[in-house]
């Protein structure tokens, strides 16, 4: 007797395995989530939902193994339901659909009901069988499924659908043009996949949206699809991951033609366009073999509602933005130049300069808590002077902003001198105090002055990838300041907790409140202290992200220490070169890289950018020393391995640090102030090339 899904169980190898990637303890919350809701019979709510429907997303797999996916229309009451486990469809494929070789009796099919102007969809598998009337299904695995990523959309009958089909069918050798233009303007497509589970099989159909152009075709036809935050199911891309073929469909709404391809399809879970195109988890490629082209073949024509963009689809980015950041990255350790774009007082000294590149190759990409390096030459100066300031934005916000207080040499030229349209130099965003907006343990923001900026940063990132995959994480954000004048973001922080919707906690500290209204302008007078974290929270399970002067940073992470917080759930970065003074076993110390001895003698140092060679001894310092030393003038900031604005490329030879830096550094990077020459393993001391 062959397996069927009462005794299989609920997810195949290739959807646990994906489950897993996310994450062990997802992997063991879906094995219970599957068996709540992956039922082997339809709701009665499922079987009115067919019921009304006109049309119906159906995947088969051919005599061959190939997967295709179609759509079947009819009058509302062609699909019927005479028992919770059978659903009978009153059509047939029309002329020319390859589905319908995998639509005879005993085959297994998907399902995908959908209904684009509510965003309601259901699916369900089942075996076929045929019927006088057309086919019926008997449920193998009836599941409701996420609405999100579907475009609003209002449909009309541009004619009878029980009129035979009357257009034509093309098999296209490759994608023609034409085909390459509705795959390229489209907002949604439909895939069918299957999986072979011993004698069981089992075909999966669903919906993929995005924004327009979403899907990329190459030159050889390939596409590269970017797959977003979804219900963690994976029935479609573990289905993929275990035999490699899909059957796609596009669909254009306005003429109701049919572009169906089925063919080789594969994962990529390693790549840096992941991370380049904004909202992906993971990607996956499709290479066509066969293409057919039906059109007109449906009677439904559709039309995109004015506010018909799904919030989740628009919170995603497209391949041009990620060609962008790809660019971008490869200029991180150059200087670029950055324009001005607007300035918006935030407070009585806070400003805030947004930048757009000079250059055309797109933002650089950063975490949300990064800095910037800039290089400007204030007024009076004789060369350009580096400083680092936080990007008080998110990732998603597709815009470059620094919020700098005016109080040092480079703040009060930028806050006296510079204006919108002027130029100045940046270099990719650095540093290590960032957040996971996915963690599930609560988070508490300490922001002390102008450290609100990277902590702004974490909260837009924070509200915006909850939004994003509906599940935010529970934040408080402490605000310190020592006037309402002097307080920055209140609009754009409100705004923020309102989005949240209850998951996000205020509290606004004031030292001199003057006039201003208590529980109107701010929530508690005095200073972040442990007397007022005790008050405000319950001391629970938190991670906490400190950030202010360093006197400030260093009293709340010894209070917070004293408490037998571990020091690992206490993230800190403090003002200026002041290092956070850490007690007990740290994070950083769990995580140091084994170093190699410095070297005891002397080695050569080519300078290959500016084709200059020097000698470094063990009295010469850092190589940053040497290279200021040899009258070169590297940009540098901090001095202590904590801004990474010194990274400069490891050409050839090997570094080891007198001072481990906090800043993050590649196996083919070093960072020159704190970096010397490392003891040869072989004895012989190699010479050192870097690409400065």
């Amino acid at each position: 007797m062959g397996e069927t899904a009462k005794t299989l169980p609920t997810w195949h190898e290739g959807e646990t395995f994906l489950q897993k990637k996310v994450g062990a303890d997802v992997a063991e919350r879906m094995a219970m989530v599957g068996q709540r809701v992956i039922r082997d019979f339809m709701p009665d709510q499922h079987r009115d939902f067919y019921a009304q429907l006109p049309f119906l997303v159906i995947g088969s797999a051919d005599p061959d193994g190939d997967a295709w996916a179609t759509v079947l229309e009819g009058r509302p009451g062609f699909l019927s339901s005479p028992s919770p486990t059978l659903l009978d469809i009153a059509v047939r494929p029309t002329a020319g659909d390859p589905a319908a070789a995998g639509l005879t009796d005993g085959q297994p099919v998907g399902l995908l009901g959908i209904e684009m102007n509510t965003r309601r969809r259901n699916r369900m598998n089942g075996v076929v069988s045929t019927t006088p009337e057309g086919f019926r299904v008997a449920v193998d695995q009836s599941f409701g499924n996420c609405p999100r990523y579907i475009q609003l959309r209002d449909a009309t009958q541009a004619r009878d659908p029980a009129q035979p089909f009357a257009g034509t069918v093309e098999e296209l050798t490759a994608l023609d043009p034409a085909a390459r233009a509705v795959i390229e303007a489209a907002d949604a497509f439909f895939v069918a996949s299957y999986a072979d589970r011993g004698d069981h099989r089992q075909v999966d159909v669903s919906h993929r949206g995005g924004k327009a152009g979403f899907v990329r075709v190459a030159g050889d036809g390939t596409l590269t699809i970017p797959d977003f935050d979804g219900n963690l199911f994976f029935a479609t891309l573990g289905n993929i991951l275990l035999n490699g073929k899909a059957g796609l469909l596009f669909v254009d709404f306005a003429s109701g033609d049919l572009l169906q391809m089925t063919g080789d399809a594969a994962l990529i879970l390693d790549s840096p366009e992941i991370a380049a195109f904004q909202g992906a988890e993971r990607l996956w490629t499709f290479k066509p073999r066969r293409i057919v082209r039906r059109t007109g073949a449906m009677a439904l024509r559709w039309t995109l509602r004015a506010d018909g963009w799904s919030p989740s689809s628009l919170m995603t980015g497209d391949w041009d933005q990620a060609a962008d950041r790809l660019r971008a990255e490869e200029t991180a350790t150059r200087w670029r130049p950055m324009t001005v774009t607007d300035i918006v007082e935030e407070s009585a000294t806070i400003r805030s300069f947004h930048l757009r590149p000079a250059d055309g190759a797109g933002l650089p990409p950063h975490l949300a808590g990064q800095h910037l390096p800039i290089r400007v030459t204030p007024a009076g100066a004789e060369k350009p002077v580096v400083r680092t300031y936080t990007l008080s934005v998110a990732p998603s916000d597709g815009i470059c902003r620094i919020s700098v207080k005016r109080e040092g040499l480079v703040s009060r030229h930028l806050h006296d001198h510079v204006r919108v349209g002027d130029v100045i130099e940046a270099r990719g965003p650095a540093g290590g105090f960032t957040i996971d907006a996915r963690a599930a343990r609560p988070a508490v923001l300490l922001a002390g002055g102008v450290g609100i900026t990277p902590l702004l940063a974490m909260l837009r990132h924070v509200v915006y990838e909850g939004l994003r995959t509906q599940r935010i994480r529970p934040t408080i954000l402490v605000h310190a300041a020592r006037s309402k004048a002097e307080r920055p973001f209140d609009r754009e922080i409100a705004d923020l907790v309102t989005a949240a919707n209850g998951a996000v906690r205020l509290v606004r500290v004031l030292s001199d409140p003057g006039e201003a209204v208590p529980g109107v302008d701010y929530d508690a007078v005095g200073r972040i202290d442990m007397a007022l974290l005790t008050r405000i929270l319950g001391f629970n399970d938190y991670d906490f992200y400190v950030c202010g002067p360093p006197a400030f940073t260093q009293a709340l992470y010894d209070g917070l220490r004293g408490l037998n917080i571990a020091d690992s759930r206490i993230h800190a970065e403090a003002f200026g070169p002041s290092s956070l003074k850490r007690t007990g076993v740290t994070t950083q110390a769990a995580t140091t890289p084994v170093r190699r001895a410095p070297s005891t003698k002397p080695v050569p140092v080519a300078f290959m950018n500016t084709l200059k060679e020097a000698r470094w001894t063990p009295g010469s310092g850092t190589l940053l020393d040497l290279a200021e030393a040899r009258g070169l003038d590297p940009a540098f900031s901090c001095r202590e391995g904590t801004c990474g604005t010194c990274r400069t490329k490891l050409l050839k030879g090997a570094v080891t640090y007198v001072k481990e830096p906090s800043a993050a550094v590649a196996a083919d990077e070093v960072l020159l102030c704190c970096a010397v020459p490392a003891e040869a393993e072989t004895g012989e001391d190699a010479p050192l090339q870097l690409a400065l």
